[in-house]
């Protein structure tokens, strides 16, 4: 199941470079998570990563 980025995100960018499989980008608003790639970072790393450098705790499960 993939994270998704609340409306609380403040678009600091924290999150789009630590995504081992590119699956977030910037968006209008707010950054976005593609469903469709996003792993949880299973493979990668032992937590998802966006959750770890997120400000304000904006990266969850839906």
């Amino acid at each position: 199941m993939a994270l998704i980025i609340t409306e609380e995100c403040i678009n600091c960018g924290a999150c789009e470079p630590e995504c081992p499989t590119n699956a977030i980008t910037e968006g209008p608003d707010i950054f976005i998570i593609d469903a469709d790639k996003c792993v949880e970072c299973v493979g990668h790393f032992d937590d998802p990563q966006c959750v770890a450098v997120c400000p304000v705790d904006c990266c969850v499960k839906p």
